[in-house]
């Protein structure tokens, strides 16, 4: 970090008196161009303790976790390391003090071991093969102590999300990191994965690791923290101790304003059936039955959720409905009538879709926001005239979107890849939403994404219902489903094992999800 002449140094007693830290930030500001990410950030964090910190998408927390693991500079401002004053102008100093950082997306090589990845970058000597064999002793060993137990010779393409997210916090420790940043670490788990994470964590506390986490969810911050610090719009407005806060006091410091953390709805009043699934098996590339013949039906005016352990089938059965994967046998019927696997003439019939994955599926990042907001949609008479786009058009109704979905920052002319996770969900449902389709089909819709735009996300998804829309949403959260779905279906092995209301117990819900029968569960 480049401390500039003006910034006032430390003072000795910056710390209170008997206060072990293990990092402090002091007048920590970072501008790109005209928009400054933070301003003025002072923070504490104590020595063994787990300290998240939350806030809007666009507040700057990653902003700031990325200044103490060297990816930026601050423009002005100070750190400090167990007391001491320290310069970190990249990451390989950052991993050299003692820091390390899991990242919402895995830095991984899928076609190498687990082993392989844990040493890349930190061989340490000329001859690989005594490399590799004193850092199996010692990946042996880190497993052994924290309980992240891993087959080492298991290429990463293998493994499950949860179990990859293990190898990057033993690399992270393989490296000596003595304070670990966690950046959405369970943006991708299931609740039971998520459950191991914490118990991982809650050891690596008692073993004095610092532990920093970045998150959204509430009910993570209450269950796992120490301390939490509140971020918003670039700015630290608050810490306070984690066992003396309320997940709504959290909200309205993250947000500025009171913040609804139920969702609030109408019964349902289902009408017709206007998407039908018979019998449908789906196979994938590697010749793998992933759906197995399943049926449903979702009427008018009804929202039906599928729950289930990622992997079991979902992504496939919606990816079919949509037109991506072509069904092995079985029929899917749109008002009626079948459809063919072709996304766009299915568009066409009235479905909309918000892909699970939104950076492979849903936009392409290099394009302008106002570009990745008519994707699937630029050959319509609105933004086509005599075989040319219409870029006025475009750009208008982009800033139309903008403005009514709330997205930051207000730019159509800005890159997709610049706006934060949240923002670039609120891009995708701004484009299938505002097409008033028949059916929508929703993966994972607030996956990343902060409690405010999680707020205004489920109140677009009741109001599409509202309207008379047939929804179809697959979550990884059961708590969505509980709050958003009018029936809950369950997927295990991809088959439907059971069908519940919203009422239904979390405890049995999980039961189905993991294979447990249905008269079992009951």
């Amino acid at each position: 970090m480049n401390t500039q002449h003006s910034t006032p140094q430390p003072d000795s007693a910056s710390a209170e008196v008997g206060e072990n830290l293990a990092i402090e930030l002091h007048k920590i500001n970072k501008s790109f161009g005209p928009v400054q990410a933070n301003k003025d950030i002072d923070l504490r964090i104590k020595t063994g303790s787990i300290h998240g910190i939350i806030g809007e998408n666009g507040a700057g927390k990653s902003t700031l976790m990325s200044i103490l693991y060297g990816f930026y500079q601050a423009d002005n401002g100070w750190i400090k390391m167990k007391g001491d004053l320290v310069t970190i102008p990249d990451s390989q100093t950052a991993i050299n003090l003692g820091i390390g950082m899991v990242h919402q997306h895995f830095m991984l090589v899928d076609n190498f071991t687990v082993l392989e990845n844990v040493i890349l970058g930190a061989e340490g000597g000329n001859l690989l093969t005594s490399s590799i064999r004193r850092a199996r002793d010692e990946l042996l060993r880190l497993e052994e102590e924290y309980g992240l137990t891993v087959n080492p010779d298991t290429l990463i393409e293998d493994l499950p999300v949860g179990l990859q997210q293990r190898v990057e916090i033993l690399k992270a420790l393989y490296r000596g990191a003595d304070v670990l940043i966690l950046d959405e670490p369970t943006g991708v788990l299931t609740p039971a994965e998520a459950d191991h994470l914490f118990r991982i964590l809650e050891q690596l506390k008692a073993q004095g690791k610092t532990i920093l986490l970045i998150t959204h969810k509430l009910r993570e911050i209450m269950a796992i923290t120490d301390e939490v610090s509140v971020m918003r719009r670039g700015e630290m407005v608050a810490t306070r101790t984690t066992s003396k806060t309320s997940p709504e006091e959290l909200a309205e410091l993250m947000v500025g304003r009171h913040v609804l953390l139920q969702v609030e709805k109408e019964k349902a009043q289902p009408g017709d059936v206007l998407l039908s699934v018979s019998n449908l098996t789906v196979r994938d590339k590697r010749g793998v039955d992933m759906v197995k013949n399943v049926s449903l039906d979702v009427r008018a005016g009804e929202i039906v959720g599928i729950a289930g352990v990622a992997g079991n089938g979902q992504s496939e059965l919606m990816q079919a409905i949509a037109g991506m994967m072509t069904p092995s046998s079985g029929t899917i019927l749109l008002e009626g009538s079948p459809v063919e696997p072709n996304p766009a003439q299915l568009r066409e019939r009235g479905l909309a879709h918000v892909p699970e994955d939104r950076h492979h599926e849903g936009l392409v990042l290099p394009f302008e926001e106002n570009e990745s907001a008519i994707l699937g949609y630029h050959g319509d008479e609105k933004f086509v005239s005599s075989g040319f786009l219409q870029i006025d058009s475009i750009r208008s109704d982009a800033v139309e979107k903008i403005e009514k979905y709330d997205i930051r920052p207000p730019n159509p002319r800005l890159k997709t890849a610049n706006f934060s996770g949240g923002n670039q969900q609120k891009i995708v449902l701004a484009r299938e939403m505002e097409r008033d389709p028949t059916v929508l089909l929703v993966g994972q819709p607030t996956r990343g994404v902060d409690v405010g735009a999680i707020e205004f996300i489920h109140k677009r998804i009741i109001e599409t219902r509202d309207a008379g829309k047939a929804v179809l949403l697959v979550s990884v959260e059961l708590d969505e489903i509980r709050s958003l779905a009018d029936r809950i279906i369950v997927m295990f092995d991809g088959q439907i094992v059971g069908e519940r209301g919203p009422e239904a117990d979390e405890k049995e819900l999980g039961l189905l999800m993991a294979g447990v029968s249905e008269n079992e569960a009951a």
